[in-house]
Parts: structure tokens; C-alpha cells; sequence
């Protein structure tokens, strides 16, 4: 254990952990940020999915690009300039029933005073070797940030939700076709989205399929092999990009039972603000955020939410010793 709380841990990294870092420790509360260790691939790298994108040309500030590693060692550079200790350790355990709350990670447990939740989102892969192979190099989760990369070619989507629809119709800006390949004969999105789909001449269905192989080269994609999971009968696709639309997992495995989480997993937060269902605990990034999931955005709320502890704790200092308990609200978490 801790001597003494910590005035805030910043569990995960990425843009808006790094950011809220960045916040917490010029505003002197000398934050210590648990990055995670990379080991486990269930949670991602410290850093977040940048560190999976091999060019970021939609930051602000970064005119010719840069890599995701870089924005990231940048960010961590930052945020340590100004007095954040950074551990790349995973958080396995929280309780934060009471104050000051507490972080166990590595075997060692961290006393906080306040909490921010940064932990992010995972994309859900199809889980082909090959899928793994061609990452960065004509495979994506993320048509917005990598759509341009492949602008003139043939792209590919894969799933049949919302989000698919969202991301064809994105990449219709940069594709001379996109082809939707779903598993099913009819698609799960909303009945606008589909059709907006289903309207843009750019769009291709193939239906009742699945990818079983990413084909490239050196350069990267080139095609798909696809089997109709109907007849069982093989083909081929030429694309050179391939967008993974089949949803994320918000990383909060740790915090169940802990924090009000909604029925996929996000951690909920007041609207418009980054407060959680337990005071003096606050939530940025993806994984409080299903809809715009991007860097810049992950970024805004990171700076909101250690703005918002600062302020938190400033106000609980003005009332006098940090010991009340926030077992009433974590009961009604539980509950």
C-alpha cells in the first residue's frame, strides 16, 4: 500500500489518458497514470488503438502526418514533462467504495483521492492470421482514420449493423466501390441507414458470406477469399482495403460491479460531462464513448475530465479532511 493517496491515478492511456495527465499535473496534482503493460491482447497496448494505426493525417497540428506510436510517445512525453509518473502496469482490481478509493496493478495497490476511468475501447477482429498480417497495410477498424490512406481502389466492409452502413458510406468519398459483406441475407442496421446503404450507387452487397483469408503483398491487400456460407461455394474479391465494422468492446472487465455500465459495456457518464455514477470517479475516451471514437475527441474529454477532478477535489478540500465514504453510491452501483 501507499504511504499516502495519490490526489489522482488515471487508469489507461492513449489520448485521453495522456490528456488528462497532461491537465492533472500542470494544475499540480502529480498524477500517476497506469498505462498497461502490453501483455495482455484483450486490453491492447499502452497508448491505445493508435499504436495499431500506422498513419494519423486527421490531429490537428500534424500537418504531414504522423504515426500513431509517435502521437503517443509524444503525448506520454508530455504528460511526464510536467510531473506524471507513468507505470506501464494493467489495473487488475478497483474498490471504489469508499475514499480514498484504491488501484491494485502488478501486486501493488494505489490509494487515490479522485480516479479517472481512460481505459478505451477494443475493435472487434474476425480473428483470421491473416487479418493480423495486413494490419496497417489495407486492414482497418476505422474508416475515418484510414479511408484516404486507400483513396482510388476497390475497399471492402465487413458486418451489417449501423456502424457498418456509417463506414461504407464514409469510404463511398475515397472508393471506386465499396463491397458490405455480411454473413446474413438481410442487414441489422436501422432502417435509414440501410437504405442510405442501399441507395448509394457505390455500394455492393454480398450477401450470406464470410472472409476466410486476406490475400496481399509486400504493398499490402490486394483481395479477399469469401465463402458463401449458403451454398459453401468460394471466391474471390479484389479490394485493396478491408474495414472491420463488426463493433468494440469497452476495456471495463475491471471496473463491472464498481461503476454504472450501460448494456454494451460503456461506462456511463453524466451527458455533456465526464462524471460517473460514483463521485470523485470520471470516465474519458472510447471507453465512455461509442459514437465518435477518435483521437481528437478522446483527447477533448481526457482535458474535461481531469479539469473536472481538479475542481472536485478543490471542493472537497474547501469541506474539510478526504474521508467520506462513497459506499452508498457503490451500492447502488451493485444493485
Amino acid at each position: 500500500m501507499t504511504a499516502e493517496p495519490r490526489r489522482v491515478i488515471i487508469v489507461g492511456s492513449g489520448p485521453a489518458g495522456y490528456t488528462a495527465a497532461l491537465y492533472a499535473a500542470r494544475a499540480e496534482l502529480q498524477p500517476l497514470l497506469l498505462a498497461g503493460s502490453g501483455m495482455d491482447p484483450d486490453i491492447g497496448l499502452p497508448g491505445g488503438q493508435l499504436m495499431l494505426t500506422t498513419d494519423v493525417e486527421n490531429y490537428p497540428g500534424f500537418p504531414d502526418g504522423v504515426t500513431g506510436y509517435e502521437m503517443m510517445d509524444l503525448f506520454r512525453r508530455q504528460a511526464e514533462r510536467f510531473g506524471t509518473e507513468v507505470l506501464q502496469v494493467d489495473a487488475t482490481a478497483v474498490d471504489l467504495s469508499s475514499r480514498p478509493f484504491s488501484v491494485t496493478a502488478a501486486g501493488a495497490t494505489y490509494n487515490a483521492d479522485s480516479v479517472i476511468v481512460a481505459t478505451g475501447a477494443r475493435a472487434r477482429w474476425l480473428g483470421l492470421p491473416s487479418e493480423k498480417e495486413f494490419m496497417n497495410r489495407g486492414v482497418s477498424a476505422c474508416a475515418t482514420c484510414d479511408g484516404a490512406l486507400y483513396r482510388g481502389k476497390e475497399m471492402a466492409v465487413v458486418g451489417g449493423g449501423d456502424t457498418a452502413m456509417e463506414e461504407a458510406l464514409f469510404l463511398t468519398r475515397f472508393a471506386t466501390t465499396v463491397h458490405v459483406i455480411h454473413r446474413r441475407d438481410a442487414l441489422r442496421a436501422s432502417k435509414i441507414m440501410a437504405k442510405r446503404a442501399m441507395d448509394n450507387p457505390k455500394i455492393r452487397f454480398v450477401w450470406d458470406s464470410a472472409v476466410e483469408e486476406v490475400l496481399g503483398n509486400q504493398e499490402g491487400v490486394t483481395d479477399l477469399r469469401l465463402r458463401n456460407l449458403k451454398s459453401g461455394a468460394g471466391s474471390h474479391l479484389p479490394v485493396g482495403a478491408l474495414f472491420i465494422a463488426i463493433g468494440h468492446v469497452p476495456n471495463t472487465e475491471v471496473f463491472a460491479g464498481a461503476l454504472e455500465l450501460d448494456d454494451r459495456g460503456y461506462v456511463v457518464v453524466t451527458p455533456g460531462a465526464t462524471t460517473t455514477s460514483v463521485e470523485g470517479v470520471f470516465a474519458c475516451g472510447d471507453v465512455m464513448d461509442p459514437t465518435y471514437r477518435q483521437a481528437v475527441t478522446a483527447a477533448g474529454t481526457g482535458c474535461m475530465a481531469a479539469i473536472a477532478s481538479e475542481r472536485w477535489l478543490a471542493e472537497q478540500e474547501s469541506r474539510g479532511p478526504m474521508s467520506e465514504t462513497a459506499a452508498e453510491t457503490a451500492q447502488e452501483v451493485s444493485a
